[in-house]
């Protein structure tokens, strides 16, 4: 019952910080609400994940965590004109480095430290980190490449060709995923994993708890919103880039995908900690960037989507780790470090670029 009333606690904070905005005390409570929004999110997404298993239930919680963040960047942007033009790439590159390095690293130094060494089906990941490498170039490199347009910009023929080649991967992959090829992602049973040999919950419950779920994201991003003021005076204060603030909102956003992530990671289960790091990675181009582009074109909004060369240099770096890493279906402590360096690297780089 508690994991009902969470997230319904967390909406209310989220209704009372629009009423009193500005109060310390509201962002004093704003921050445990987020915490408990963010339990509660993945509680119900793994139990809607037993109702109906692999990877149907991965794939739920990573298209709810997606619809939900490109609504906030449609909001900024609409809010910001001009000054927002360049808050769909900071958010996409953010999250790819997120993903790939930070939550990746994360699930398979955790899982490294707890069983030694773990596996994961390479036919399913590898394919899906194909997929992000191509949409990644295509949407944060290629840019600042072509020379129709000024500056790191696409043409608006352009922004339609990417636009529907990141949908159509990411349809295609979701199609892999969970029908020719259902099985490349399903994780093996494991025995330190208690709750896979539970019974099911029922179908009322598993309603509820989409419900509860749905209910849970809006908090997680709505409360995200409401600290982002705080957190833009605080990366003025301290003379931070502006890029601070994408990031930070990303990892707010990212946490219960990455929560749920790190859980299976510790129940040996990285098969499903790799179907939420590259699903969500996908999810936030092929999603995303169609919508966004659709905003742009017909509202004729400004969009920057290419990233500098420093960022530029971090990409392919992540995707030449990431195909070392998931190219034996293999894991240990070792790579994990890798990916937390990079992640690292990205971090401090953003801050003295």
């Amino acid at each position: 019952m508690i994991f009902i009333a969470l997230p319904l606690a967390a909406l209310g904070v989220f209704l009372a910080g629009l009423a009193f905005p500005s109060t310390g005390l509201m962002l004093l409570v704003c921050v445990p609400a987020l915490v408990a929004a963010v339990i509660a999110a993945v509680h119900h997404a793994e139990v809607i994940a037993h109702k109906v298993g692999e990877p149907f239930g991965t794939l739920v919680l990573a298209i709810a965590v997606t619809v939900i963040e490109t609504a906030l960047v449609l909001s900024i942007m609409l809010a910001g004109g001009a000054n927002s033009a360049s808050v769909p790439r900071d958010t996409v590159y953010s999250a790819v480095m997120i993903i790939c390095n930070g939550v990746v690293g994360v699930c398979i130094l955790v899982g490294g430290l707890r069983h030694r060494e773990q596996t994961f089906r390479i036919e399913g990941t590898g394919s899906g980190l194909a997929a992000l490498a191509a949409l990644s170039t295509l949407v944060l490199v290629t840019p600042a490449l072509t020379t129709s347009s000024p500056g790191a910009t696409y043409t608006n023929a352009q922004l339609v060709f990417v636009a529907l080649s990141s949908l159509a991967l990411w349809a295609v992959f979701v199609f892999i995923q969970t029908v020719r090829h259902r099985d490349y992602f399903l994780p093996a049973v494991s025995p330190a994993d208690e709750s896979v040999h539970a019974p099911p919950p029922g179908t009322t419950a598993a309603w509820i708890s989409f419900g509860a779920l749905v209910v849970a994201l809006l908090a997680v991003v709505g409360l995200a919103k409401l600290l982002s003021p705080a957190i833009e005076r605080l990366v003025v204060q301290w003379q931070a880039p502006k890029a601070v603030v994408g990031i930070l909102i990303a990892m707010i956003v990212l946490l219960p995908e990455t929560w749920a992530a790190l859980r299976a990671a510790r129940a040996d289960r990285l098969q499903t900690s790799m179907n939420l790091a590259i699903g969500s990675a996908l999810a936030s181009i092929g999603l995303t960037i169609p919508v966004v582009v659709v905003a742009a074109v017909a509202l004729d909004l400004p969009l920057t989507l290419g990233v500098d060369n420093k960022d530029i240099a971090l990409i392919a770096l992540t995707f030449i780790v990431g195909s070392i890493t998931l190219g034996s279906g293999r894991t240990n402590l070792m790579q994990g470090a890798i990916h937390l360096v990079i992640f690292a690297a990205f971090l401090f780089l953003t801050l003295v670029p």
